[in-house]
């Protein structure tokens, strides 16, 4: 049997539940591998976009639901806050679904006192709220992306080489990507500020980052469409970015570094940031 890893908190966003890109064996992984008092589940968790498309639901998505339902029943406590992706879930804001709360926004204490505040996020991203349509496009060019994607690594396992995100890479190389990101991760920072918050912890852009901007603590969990990451605390109150994502895209059930010591899977598969 495998050792679970225990957590005071976790946050999991961009799940894209009924897309075919959705990484659901990680994510199955990472449930099973990961329990917490607290889990936030951060929007985005389905896809209504995709499935308005073509639907796509197979029994590993179901599994991921009851995964999450019994975690519920078994003494977690789980928070949604809905996105973009499945915003019909907002019609159920204040109300609580099979032991689960359903919220827009909500602050988190941390261990150590931080007041964080957690939520999806595309309510301050000025494409969504001004020009919808070139966030529908962008996500459009972001599936082909995506396939593409698939179509690189699976030639890059050919020749024995690691895992490489073409739509990561075009993040960080494309100009004007990048200003979108920093004006988003700017947005946040504002907001946490207003609130009167120690940080802020979100997804929406697939760019999973632990950071200090502002004196104000900016954590992104990322997404299980392709960088496998979440944002978790630990009980004394240290804030930690993991990621998923192995070598040869078989989920295993132990990936970590911590505290300098390696364990003896290749240091290539998991990085870890701590604030």
């Amino acid at each position: 049997m495998h050792k679970v890893k225990h957590f005071r908190t976790i946050w999991l966003s961009d799940f894209h539940l009924g897309s075919k890109d959705a990484k659901i064996d990680f994510l199955l992984d990472f449930l099973r591998c990961n329990e917490s008092e607290t889990l936030y589940l951060v929007g985005d968790i389905f896809d209504g976009w995709a499935m308005s498309r073509a639907w796509h639901w197979t029994q590993s998505h179901n599994d991921v639901i009851q995964k999450i339902l019994r975690k519920a029943r078994k003494g977690t406590r789980v928070v949604y806050l809905p996105g973009n992706h499945d915003e019909f879930a907002r019609d159920y804001l204040g109300l609580r679904l099979g032991r689960i709360d359903v919220m827009n926004q909500v602050i988190h204490t941390t261990a150590d006192g931080r007041k964080l505040l957690v939520l999806h996020g595309d309510q301050f991203d000025g494409f969504i709220q001004h020009a919808r349509w070139v966030s529908v496009l962008g996500s459009k060019i972001y599936t082909i992306l995506l396939r593409l994607n698939g179509m690189v690594n699976r030639t890059r396992r050919l020749f024995g080489m690691p895992y490489w995100s073409l739509s990561a890479y075009l993040k960080h190389t494309t100009k004007r990507a990048v200003q979108a990101i920093a004006d988003y991760e700017n947005a946040m920072i504002e907001i946490a500020k207003e609130k009167k918050a120690d940080g802020v912890v979100c997804g929406h852009i697939h760019h999973a980052e632990i950071r200090e901007i502002k004196s104000i603590l900016y954590a992104n969990s990322g997404d299980w469409i392709e960088s496998c990451t979440a944002v978790v605390e630990h009980f004394d109150g240290r804030i930690e970015l993991i990621n998923w994502v192995t070598f040869d895209h078989q989920p295993q059930l132990t990936r970590w570094k911590t505290n300098g010591i390696q364990s003896d899977m290749s240091s290539d598969l998991v990085t870890e940031e701590s604030i």
